[in-house]
């Protein structure tokens, strides 16, 4: 049964945000009590259904010992009984403690691994997957920075990717992704196994990261395209080093300053990254056997196309239906990686 005094506690909670949304709150005030009441609504919500359904019980066992309500209270008890432990356990999904960066819009990098053209090839198709997902979810998506190949592949790419709960869906993608498939570079048929990378991380604002520009170099130099092909005449690409922990960005927009504020973007959200990597490692000794937890090191899934398969090893999924998958059709993946991560987020506040 989940604790009736921690209920108690939320609407309160919820009850005192209402009230100081109405009596005007002060300017700074107002997004983050806004951000929290939005938050609990749904979850209050819930409670008074829970707590309704509870006072239905009570008054249907009650009606037993009337013999002209009997027959009612018989029919209506094991509906009501079948219902509660549900709304218990939605109840507890609810109330599992919150990724703070859940509700931030996502940075999404992609690089290749190993495999050469082909591991660049099979970036540019998880990119385009992302793009199509992401069309499909409303979610706006642009890309900050790419770089391609000769032949149409993908060296690097960053992109911003904006919406209604996009990092707390995406974060999930984080890891190394593999491919098993014959290249089109490849004339004799030949399955090859090839990698990318992909990195999603929360995009950060100025006052989450403070950086001094003391610990900052900012280089400019002059923005080619693939092949040599795009060559710009100024020099307005812009490479950022940030000294005290070597992460190097670059950018190679048409515009110097545009340059220098994505390369900004992207260094404020890696080193937020790393903040919330470290606080984490602090807190799990064991944070790599959790789901979602950005350890790109790790094989995360498999794309089969011969087979046209699709397997995600965190969560022992399998799934014959590749070609809905590249053209963008992750939800069942997403979903089941949130369901698989918050049941372990439960076994852990349950042992």
């Amino acid at each position: 049964m989940v604790p009736l005094d921690k209920l108690d506690q939320i609407t309160r909670r919820f009850e005192f945000l209402e009230a100081r949304l109405s009596a005007g709150a002060a300017p700074a005030e107002i997004a983050p009590l806004s951000r929290e009441y939005s938050d609990l609504k749904p979850v209050v919500t819930e409670i008074a259904a829970y707590r309704r359904a509870l006072a239905d019980l009570d008054e249907a066992e009650a009606m037993l010992a009337d013999p002209e309500m009997r027959a009612l209270a018989e029919d209506e008890l094991p509906r009501l009984k079948a219902r509660i432990p549900e709304m218990e356990q939605a109840l507890r999904v609810a109330l599992l403690p919150k990724d703070a960066a859940d509700a931030r819009p996502a940075i999404l990098e992609i690089r290749p691994g190993t495999g050469g053209e082909e591991a660049a090839l099979f970036a540019a198709d998880l990119l385009r997957m992302y793009q199509r997902h992401a069309e499909a979810q409303g979610w706006k998506f642009q890309i900050l920075e790419e770089q391609e190949t000769e032949l149409g592949g993908i060296k690097e790419v960053t992109a911003l990717v904006t919406g209604e709960g996009v990092f707390a869906r995406l974060k999930y993608e984080s890891g190394v992704h593999r491919v098993q498939r014959v290249p089109t570079t490849e004339a004799g048929g030949r399955i090859h196994t090839s990698a990318a990378t992909v990195a999603v991380l929360p995009e950060a604002e100025e006052v989450d990261i403070d950086i001094p520009a003391t610990d900052i170099r900012i280089d400019t130099m002059r923005a080619s395209g693939a092949g040599g092909q795009h060559v710009n005449t100024t020099d307005s690409a812009v490479r950022i080093t940030h000294l005290p922990t070597g992460i190097i960005v670059t950018s190679a927009q048409k515009s110097q300053h545009q340059n220098r504020a994505i390369a900004m973007q992207v260094l404020r959200a890696r080193l937020y990254d790393l903040e919330r990597g470290r606080i984490d490692a602090e807190r799990s000794a064991d944070r790599r056997a959790q789901v979602g937890t950005g350890d790109r090191s790790e094989r995360i899934r498999t794309y089969n196309f011969p087979q046209g398969r699709m397997t995600d090893h965190r969560i022992n999924l399998t799934l014959y239906r590749l070609d809905a998958i590249m053209a963008g059709d992750l939800t069942e993946v997403i979903d089941a990686l949130v369901a698989d991560d918050q049941a372990r987020k439960l076994a852990e506040m349950e042992a």
